[in-house]
């Protein structure tokens, strides 16, 4: 242990030095520049396995390179997949948030639970509740803190339950969250180098997601249960911190906006399947199939509108929402919220940008899987060897959307030429990243969760947390790969329309 305490201490102190993403893209941007002059004189180019044309790496300092680097900076960055999608997506799902409805859902979904269930309950509502990002720690950690206390459990252990289960959480749940609208444009763009048709919708990974919340609910149980429980008693000075149970509970009025919220959301879903049944419907594709309806290609929109209608059904019950006028003022704050990812956005937007247009991405691609084709590596091999050099990476770069941004031109386009999907690449991603997310201490939330457990425990410190965190991290990243191999050996769609290999 003193090993591994040293080791992610010299983890912290290298993450520390490392600057904000919006510096990392700047400068692998400028890097970009120089290596694409570099390797364009060198003549340095491949064949393209799909029509055996030469591709050749194009200098970035060339009339035509500065009018991609001045003239179309504007345009890289409105075209940027993930800008769009997020952003939309945002302004429903702020709405719901606003008032209060998120909030209402993690404590009605708790409170009441018997003290058998509480472990199993906390993680899956810490998985589905991810989809409220920063707002499901705020929540959610105190409180499992608070019940798990109240059933006479160590609050401490509530606390460790509610972090690993939203951390891992933002890359497997029930509901179709922004962030996998960020990874699938991120995927889209890095496919579009092999096939400019392609498409990462953000349904990519939806059945393999479900599948894999309910798998992840039962591990940190396990863990839980198994491994955490013992290790925790008469761990707490539990006559500090905690707070009224009742402090939780429901008022009469927030169940009554909660009714409210599942009464649109069930006639959202049954307009939703009456437009898409018949035959001849509007909303189904120019072929008549259900796949290309506009309904699921602008599936962002259509989730965004139902976060939004039940949003403000609960808030007109409630009285947080008292005029129209309160609607967009709520979208509003999502947006400034949002503001540090648009900031980024347009540094990794001109980095996919000259990264894509110099061929250096496509070269690599080819050069690549030319290489690992070469190597006879089995697939499960190349698969489990992607899972742990994207979980190391995220160790030192715990932006999800940076990371996916930084490694996908690459991983995507490599892959693809090795008959593997964009939706399945995707799918690994989210094992490393949502894996090293309990226990990476780059983690704003890592620090976040520490503060909540000196509460009960004056003396706990980092060493302390990862100790808790750790057996998560073993856990899920050899169970879902292991999960992850069978699915993909089974040949189960990851999602509509998204065959798995």
């Amino acid at each position: 242990m003193s090993v591994l305490l040293g080791s992610l201490r010299g983890i912290e102190r290298v993450g520390n030095k490392l600057p904000h993403p919006f510096w990392i893209f700047a400068f692998l941007a400028g890097f970009v520049i120089l290596l694409s002059a570099v390797l364009s004189r060198a003549g340095v180019h491949a064949i393209s396995p799909m029509d055996g044309e030469r591709i050749e790496v194009q200098s970035l300092l060339s009339p035509e390179g500065f009018q991609v680097i001045f003239g179309e900076a504007v345009t890289n960055y409105v075209n940027f997949p993930p800008l769009g999608l997020v952003v939309v997506m945002m302004l429903g799902v702020v709405v719901a948030e606003q008032t209060g409805l998120i909030n209402a859902l993690l404590r009605g979904s708790i409170v009441r639970v018997p003290a058998k269930y509480m472990t199993f309950v906390v993680a899956l509502v810490g998985i589905v509740g991810s989809v409220a990002s920063d707002a499901a720690y705020v929540i959610l950690i105190p409180l499992a803190a608070v019940v798990f206390q109240a059933v006479g459990r160590s609050p401490t252990l509530g606390i460790v339950v509610a972090f690993a289960s939203v951390s891992a959480g933002w890359n497997a749940t029930f509901i179709v969250a922004p962030t996998d609208a960020l990874l699938g444009g991120i995927s889209t763009q890095a496919a579009q180098i092999v096939d400019p048709e392609a498409t990462v919708t953000p349904l990519a990974n939806y059945f393999f997601n479900v599948a894999s919340a309910v798998l992840l609910a039962v591990l940190i149980t396990l863990v839980t249960e198994l491994v955490l429980r013992r290790r925790t008693e008469g761990l707490d000075d539990v006559t500090t911190g905690g707070e009224a149970l009742g402090d939780f509970n429901l008022k009469p009025e927030e169940r009554k906006g909660l009714v409210a919220a599942g009464v649109t959301l069930l006639v959202m879903a049954v307009l939703f399947v009456a437009a898409l049944v018949p035959e001849n419907s509007w909303f189904r594709g120019e072929d008549g199939t259900v796949m290309e309806s506009p309904l699921i290609t602008g599936i962002a929109v259509v989730l965004a509108t139902a976060f939004l209608a039940v949003g403000v059904a609960y808030g007109i019950m409630v009285g947080t929402v008292r005029s129209a006028s309160d609607i967009p003022n709520y979208m509003g704050k999502g947006i400034k919220d949002l503001a540090p990812a648009l900031v980024m956005f347009f540094a990794a937007a001109q980095f996919l940008a000259y990264f894509e247009w110099s061929g250096m991405a496509e070269v690599l691609a080819v050069r690549g899987a030319e290489w690992l084709g070469d190597q006879n590596v089995p697939v499960a091999f190349l698969f489990i060897g992607f899972v742990l050099l994207a979980a190391l990476m995220n160790m030192f770069i715990t932006s999800g959307s940076a990371q996916w941004a930084l490694i996908a031109p690459v991983f995507v386009p490599m892959l693809m030429l090795l008959n593997v999907n964009p939706e399945t690449t995707q799918a690994m991603y989210r094992i490393a990243d949502a894996s090293t997310n309990i226990v990476t201490p780059m983690s704003p939330y890592f620090v976040l969760v520490l503060g909540f457990m000196q509460r009960y425990r004056k003396d706990a410190g980092i060493g302390t947390l990862v100790s808790l965190t750790l057996p998560f991290t073993v856990t899920i990243m050899i169970v879902w790969t292991l999960f992850f191999l069978g699915w993909y050996a089974l040949g189960i769609p990851l999602g509509p329309g998204a065959p798995v290999n």
